[in-house]
């Protein structure tokens, strides 16, 4: 007794897994094979004699710059966030270990090759001797990292679960057996997330070197600017998601790849037929009945400085985890949300030398969630949309829930890349995707959306596709400054269809109607808007305010082939809606910018803010605090730079997502590239280098890319060992 009194008395920190001796002459070894080359802009240039060393540096300067986000990534796919947040989490822990389970991630290490076992150690070490070498670092939760970790989460997006249409409210319901009947009510995904990706072939280019643009959409500060080098022929520049050991978005000596989300099918939903036969439940497949596979999870979670856990009997069938009732029918979900072969490409695709062996990445097929537009120094430039896509029985609507009971909606292996919605070469020049259409990628020489199935490529047209091309379609020779400055254009092409909508609306108003008078000044301003955004503009900001107050179905993102696109939704509900539809929300808008500043007359870059103050998780905000105008908005109104901005219990916007990690790179016989990246590459408040960026990223200019190491040694501020 007084032993198990002693151990209740010593301090948690005790309980920690600690390195042996052997491990921290090992890790001290390794630390010494790694050199790390921090720039002026604090950007880590890591060089090792091995892929393996290289890894190592890489994961401890991420952890230098940043280890609450290395670890937070990691907390969330072992399904452990309600340890540190509370009961508020079970269920978004819930549908992560039914979708990614931690014993096939282990099973996946003990069975991985010698190179990459290699890799996965590192990864482990680097992190773990970042907490050995920092002791006044103290983890939320994870004391100890396992090499293992990276097979829970193996592309590299932040966002990377895939669950249909079937959301975390159903999942609760189901599992606390609230099976009530309700509508379901279908989840709008808006049109503010995503990426911009441009490829540019040495013939539309003024020196004749193929040029990519990289322009991922993306919550701030969850993407860092790296390099990574090794005697091992790795040598890699570009963005990676903290706490992976991959460059993600970037490009080598020979080519260069950019990743933008799509809407490809790869998660089907499944309607059950489920009987019971005395305590046991059985679900019906082509005639047959099968006994439900039931699996015990339980989850942790803090109440009160306390640690409970809560348990639940989960189920199975043939096609997946059981995630929702809808009409009385439970809903299983068919997935790809952990992939090990996406592990292996996500690395060999940053060792490709020729568009060639990038294509052997692609016939991997692993490539879940993105879209990749590609440009290389031999002069190609491709595009392909998807990459991990299933073959179905083009009968079945699957977007929606299908028939779970039968083989015929099984999935029937995968498609080869050959069948894919892919474009090689085309002869104008070039390729663009913004979240959208595959079937524009190329303007005129696109692939026909008649020759593929319509799960293959169920994205519509959106208004950022339709500014690239008005831009593109031009006669245009491309330069880096001119790629920039295109990225960069501002006009909002969604306008053209509402503001001639709200015009005529309000030009039909009678004399005595209030409205008339009420609106008239700010109408005026529309009228002679150019339906460009800038700091000055006031209508910018009038229509930027106004817009998000019409029809919430002209921003959403439209997955279901039947459905219509943004585009053609917004031309629709302009020509249909009724005066008032248009009107009264312009009135809410100006009632709300007088609440708000005591003028209406109030300029976008008063408005929409770009402030960094704590480098926290959740941000904070704050008017009588130092901020940046930013001329640029939300990509859902067709503008091709993105800055997704809130009010946070304040007056001014404050962007939380959109641009992160932009990048321009020429290839040829020599790389040249320039980036710029939102803030800075250090979470670190009392860094110089948390907001150096900042004025720089607020006015789309960009800083040079060190990429030879003669030009990182030039403009080095820091040169050390990892421990050092």
């Amino acid at each position: 007794m007084k032993q198990l009194l002693l151990l209740l008395f010593l301090p948690l920190t005790l309980f920690a897994q600690k390195l042996s001796p052997t491990e921290i002459a090992n890790l001290e070894k390794q630390a010494k094979q790694v050199q790390i080359i921090r720039d002026k802009w604090g950007i880590p240039h890591v060089y090792g004699k091995t892929d393996a060393d290289a890894v190592f540096g890489l994961l401890y300067a991420q952890c230098e710059d940043d280890f609450k986000r290395v670890e937070l990534n990691y907390i969330e796919k072992l399904g452990r966030l309600s340890e540190i947040n509370g009961e508020k989490g079970l269920f978004n822990d819930l549908q992560i270990r039914l979708l990614i389970d931690s014993t096939d991630a282990i099973a996946d290490y003990k069975k991985a090759a010698p190179w990459l076992k290699k890799l996965l150690d590192a990864y482990a070490n680097g992190i773990n001797y970042y907490l050995y070498k920092n002791p006044q670092v103290k983890p939320a939760l994870l004391t100890r990292f396992k090499p293992w970790y990276p097979f829970l989460w193996t592309d590299g997006s932040i966002g990377a679960i895939n669950t249909g249409n079937l959301t975390v409210a159903e999942l609760k319901r189901f599992y606390t057996n609230d099976h009530q009947p309700t509508a379901y009510i279908p989840e709008i995904k808006d049109q503010q997330s995503g990426s911009n990706g441009f490829a540019f072939a040495p013939k539309v280019t003024e020196n004749g070197k193929a040029i990519l643009y990289l322009n991922p959409h993306t919550t701030f500060y969850f993407r860092p600017e790296v390099q990574m080098h090794s005697d091992e022929g790795l040598n890699v520049y570009g963005a990676v998601t903290w706490g992976q050991f991959f460059v993600y978005q970037g490009f080598n000596d020979f080519c260069g790849w950019m990743h933008t989300s799509n809407n490809v099918d790869i998660a089907d939903m499944y309607a059950e037929k489920i009987t019971k036969t005395g305590q046991n439940l059985f679900y019906e497949y082509d005639g047959k009945k099968h006994p439900v596979k039931i699996k015990n999870i339980e989850i942790r979670y803090t109440e009160n400085g306390q640690l409970k856990s809560k348990s639940f009997k989960t189920y199975f069938t043939v096609n997946g985890p059981v995630m929702a009732i809808r009409d009385g029918k439970w809903i299983t979900l068919r997935h790809q949300n952990r992939n090990p072969e996406s592990l292996v490409q996500s690395w060999v695709r940053t060792k490709s030398k020729s568009f060639d062996d990038y294509k052997k990445a692609m016939d991997l097929r692993a490539n879940g969630s993105n879209n990749t537009v590609y440009a290389d120094a031999a002069g190609n430039i491709a595009y392909w949309h998807g990459n991990y896509i299933p073959i179905r029985d083009t009968k079945y609507n699957w977007a929606e829930v299908v028939d779970g009971s039968i083989s015929a909606t099984a999935w029937k292996g995968l498609h080869p890349v050959k069948e894919s919605v892919h474009i090689y070469n085309p002869v104008n020049g070039w390729l663009q995707n913004c979240n959208s259409t595959p079937f524009t990628a190329a303007g005129a020489n696109s692939p026909k959306k008649s020759d593929y199935p319509s799960y293959m490529a169920p994205d519509g047209e959106n208004f950022r596709g339709v500014s690239a091309l008005r831009l593109l379609n031009r006669p245009v020779k491309y330069n880096m400054n001119k790629v920039i400055a295109m990225g960069y254009d501002t006009y909002l092409s969604a306008f053209e269809v509402l503001l001639p909508a709200l015009i005529k609306a309000y030009d039909a108003l009678p004399e005595t109607d209030s409205l008339k008078n009420a609106l008239k000044e700010p109408v005026n301003t529309l009228r002679k808007w150019d339906y460009y955004s800038a700091e000055n503009s006031v209508a910018a900001a009038l229509a930027m305010e106004w817009a998000p107050r019409l029809n919430s179905m002209i921003q959403k993102v439209y997955i279901d082939p039947e459905e219509k696109d943004q585009v053609t939704s917004t031309i629709t509900f302009a020509k249909t809606a009724k005066p008032a539809d248009l009107l009264i929300p312009l009135k809410a808008t100006i009632n709300n910018l007088n609440q708000r500043f005591g003028k209406w007359q109030v300029s976008w870059g008063e408005i929409n803010r770009f402030q960094r103050l704590t480098g926290n998780i959740d941000e904070q905000y704050d008017d009588n605090a130092p901020s940046l105008p930013v001329a640029f908005g939300s990509g859902i109104w067709g503008q091709l730079p993105s800055f997704r901005s809130s009010m946070f219990k304040t007056n001014k916007r404050y962007g939380t997502s959109g641009n992160s990690f932009v990048c321009v790179v020429e290839f040829g016989d020599k790389i040249k590239a320039k980036s710029v990246l939102a803030g800075g590459n250090s979470g670190d408040p009392k860094s110089k280098h948390f907001n150096d960026q900042a004025l720089m990223y607020s006015k789309g200019q960009f800083k040079d890319i060190y990429f030879y190491k003669e030009d990182v040694l030039k403009n080095a501020e820091r040169t050390y060992r990892p421990g050092e």
